[in-house]
């Protein structure tokens, strides 16, 4: 399995393929048509993401020794930046993901082009995926 910082690394130089912004979200757009389904009975209060301004729900399956994530949103290009996280983490072992710095956002230039409210969903995000790997370790 490819480490955290390559797949990060395999992100940047897709999205820097693209000539501008707009091109980046239809990306992210289309990315989001790319989620597994996620389980309607996992759409409940336990499993939402808290500083999201859209909805987002994330299950973590119960293995210790891998990360794996379920996660969407009833935003587009939210549920793109999800598919962004999860195929950085999902499958990784909560030491690699607890020693990864999630800066490829800052890196390809996603902070800045983001909403504030994005932005802090995002960073919601990657905080759950940590305090769950760190509950792990």
């Amino acid at each position: 399995m490819d480490t955290p910082a390559l797949i990060q690394q395999q992100i940047a130089d897709e999205l820097s393929l693209f000539g501008d912004w707009s091109e980046r979200y239809q990306y992210l757009i289309d990315l989001a048509k790319t989620l597994p389904t996620y389980p309607a009975e996992l759409k409940d209060e336990a499993h939402l993401l808290k500083g999201c301004q859209s909805q987002v729900f994330v299950h973590f399956d119960p293995r210790p020794d891998v990360l794996q994530i379920q996660a969407v949103s009833d935003s587009s290009i939210v549920s793109g930046l999800i598919s962004l996280v999860l195929r950085v983490y999902c499958g990784q072992t909560p030491h690699a993901v607890l020693h990864h710095d999630a800066d490829f956002m800052e890196g390809i230039g996603l902070n800045k082009n983001l909403s504030m409210t994005r932005k802090n969903g995002l960073t919601a995000l990657l905080r759950r995926v940590r305090d769950e790997a760190a509950a792990r370790v």
